[in-house]
């Protein structure tokens, strides 16, 4: 068997990221989590530090405007995984320089994690994060730097527990809104299924310079197919109001952040049908669940069952 990966995970504390370094772990991976020297002494994230400190994760300190202290970090290792929020995605360029002149990373996986960049339809202002995503995927190729881009598509965790109706924090009992006419199908993974699928891509040949989709049959649902599975569950049947795009299209414009950024994500996936409006071909991507057909997911029947 031959040795795994030295992982070094930049944003490892965060919504995402905590759940692939526990998966790491799990895995068998030494792994390593980039923190600022503040953040360890602090206690905003203390909970997940000790969490890690018990998994035997070890803690690098450095900052991502640190060039040198990157770069020793990324020395340490094999692989980096980016799990950066969305406001430290153009930082990412800090990474991709600090990667060139480390010179030993096997892979890259920058931060990514939702719709395939390359092949959406969205608009403002959603449409500006995923272009910055695409924007480092060109500079990851550029530099000549092997990497895997994770497409997880939508966290069951934040769309399922409202059926994403609007601001809503639990599923709908009398009415439902659906945007467009509910029929393109989205893709909703739970987040440590997502860190399972990525750290076995870790090590995997097949997966070198890919797009990882993690898109396993059973979480494959259009809103109108979410809603009947919703109303079988409960015993009732919901009143639906359905919103045409041009009313939606008003609604982004209107709202402020961050409800406009969830409409927009919202409109490119159930409106234009971006998580699977295409065919995965093997030239450029690889399907998790076919990779790794042993690995038992949470589908998102059994992901409602705890709202019933």
């Amino acid at each position: 068997m031959a040795t795994k990966s030295k992982i070094l995970f930049i944003g490892g504390t965060g919504k995402l990221g905590k759940f692939i370094v526990e998966a790491s772990v799990k895995a068998g991976h030494p792994s390593y989590v980039f923190v600022r020297e503040s953040t360890l002494s602090g206690p905003s994230k203390s909970i997940i530090l000790d969490n890690f400190k018990s998994l035997g994760v070890n803690f690098v300190t450095g900052d991502l405007f640190n060039h040198e202290s990157l770069v020793n970090a990324i020395k340490q290792v094999d692989v980096v995984i980016s799990t950066v929020g969305h406001t430290s995605l153009a930082d990412q360029d800090k990474i991709i320089a600090a990667i060139k002149e480390a010179g030993n990373v096997k892979r890259f996986f920058p931060s990514e994690f939702g719709n395939d960049v390359d092949r959406v339809h969205a608009v403002e202002p959603a449409k500006s994060a995923f272009a910055t995503k695409a924007k480092i995927r060109r500079a990851v190729e550029a530099e000549g730097i092997p990497y895997t881009y994770v497409s997880s598509n939508f966290f069951a965790e934040y769309f399922l527990p409202s059926l994403s109706q609007p601001e809503a924090t639990v599923p709908p009992r009398d009415k439902v809104v659906i945007l467009g006419d509910g029929n393109p199908k989205a893709i909703f993974n739970k987040k440590d299924d997502i860190g399972t699928y990525t750290i076995r891509a870790v090590d995997d040949p097949r997966t070198f310079n890919k797009i990882l989709y993690i898109r396993p049959p059973g979480n494959i649902y259009s809103l109108n197919d979410l809603v009947s599975l919703w109303e079988k569950k409960i015993g009732k049947t919901l009143e639906r109001t359905y919103v045409s795009e041009e009313q939606l299209l008003k609604k982004i414009q209107e709202a402020a952040p961050p409800l406009n950024v969830t409409l927009s994500i919202e409109h490119s996936v159930y409106v234009k049908g971006d998580h699977t409006n295409f065919e995965i071909e093997p030239s450029f991507g690889v399907e998790a669940s076919q990779l790794y057909p042993d690995v038992k997911y949470t589908t998102v029947d059994e992901f409602l069952d705890q709202f019933v």
